[in-house]
């Protein structure tokens, strides 16, 4: 994917010393990466409470993906994690998922416990950008980096959905990264596919 650099100013550094760990979105070879407006919690404009919610615009995306999988998937080989699934990667390297589709096979249900998934999901959606990506030379930095430690930790397809640009980012192993308009038509596994804009404008959305 092409990058272009971020021009807009950089927000100084904040030492990760005075940083609760509360406000910790991911880990990436050891570099803590940020909740999304946690400036404004250290700054004390805002509270944790007020940036760890999703959008509405968000989480009305998450609802119409999850009952296309609930409705389609085959659940004997499939389970679909969602609320910012828990991924441990590797040592100092652990993630979130929204929508992350595990095959039943490698994540059984007896395998549940209170650590994060240690096995990777087949597939994994990500609805726009959770984290602070202040520190990141380009803003497309981020993307490229979690979705490539993904694919290294044997995610076979990572498909990103950004409302800002509605664009709709899909990558895998074995292809080059495509990008389209998310009123294309979106295949997620086993001939299930998804459509977020003429979803939304079925809807009667603005965002459409």
């Amino acid at each position: 994917m092409v990058a272009v650099r971020n021009t807009s100013k950089k927000l100084p550094k904040i030492s990760a010393k005075k940083i609760p760990a509360s406000l910790i979105y991911e880990v990436i070879d050891g570099k803590p990466i940020y909740y999304k407006g946690y400036r404004e919690v250290l700054g004390g404009t805002k509270k944790i409470s007020e940036i760890m919610g999703a959008s509405t615009l968000q989480n009305t995306i998450i609802e119409y993906i999850l009952r296309i999988l609930f409705r389609n998937l085959n659940e004997k080989r499939y389970r679909v994690l969602t609320n910012e699934q828990g991924l441990h990667l590797a040592d100092k390297i652990n993630l979130s998922a929204d929508i992350a589709i595990f095959e039943t096979s490698k994540l059984p249900v007896r395998a549940a416990d209170k650590h994060y998934a240690s096995v990777p999901p087949k597939i994994q959606i990500e609805v726009d950008i959770d984290a602070d990506i202040e520190d990141f030379e380009f803003p497309e930095a981020y993307i490229n980096l979690k979705t490539d430690k993904l694919l290294a930790f044997g995610v076979e397809k990572v498909i990103w959905i950004l409302s800002e640009s509605k664009k709709i980012m899909i990558a895998t192993k074995d292809e080059n990264w495509q990008i389209m308009n998310w009123h294309k038509e979106v295949e997620i596994t086993d001939g299930i596919n998804f459509n977020i804009g003429q979803y939304l404008q079925e809807g009667e959305s603005p965002f459409a």
